[in-house]
């Protein structure tokens, strides 16, 4: 059974047209009101935050900096894009498909294997993805 519900949106979901971006939201959000579990804070910032960070061009610390002065996810967003490198469309569809894909026979696969022993996820042939793992683990239909 999966194992822990968490107050984020699924990483799928996409704000300003990127996947993940919204999570890192709510993950920046939650940390700040010190409502952010403990498994989390060993990767905050890095991991898929990182890589999304590093996509757009922007330092996670000024991420965080922004989302803690407020505003809805659009403000962020607005903010992050006039701060980042200017993705095209076509750079935005590879960045979220590499993302969505991530754990799928690739590097990440012993990772993402690990982790479902560990969540006892392990007879979930549907989970086959970082983004399948994280929904699965926090108690959310695969998306």
């Amino acid at each position: 059974m999966p194992t822990k519900p968490f107050p984020a949106r699924s990483p799928a979901e996409k704000v300003g047209g990127l996947v993940y971006f919204g999570r890192m939201l709510d993950k920046i959000r939650a940390h700040a009101k010190g409502e952010l579990p403990a498994e989390y804070l060993e990767k905050l910032g890095s991991g898929f935050d990182g890589r999304c960070c590093r996509f757009l061009g922007l330092k996670y610390e000024d991420v965080v900096a922004r989302v803690k002065e407020g505003g809805s996810d659009e403000e962020i967003w607005q903010w992050a894009w006039e701060h980042s490198r200017k993705p095209t469309d076509e750079d935005i569809q590879n960045f979220n498909e590499f993302l969505r894909k991530c754990g799928w026979k690739d590097a990440l696969t012993p990772t993402l294997e690990r982790r479902k022993r560990e969540s006892g996820l392990e007879n979930r042939p549907d989970v086959e993805t970082m983004f399948h793992y994280i929904d699965a683990d926090e108690q959310r239909e695969l998306m």
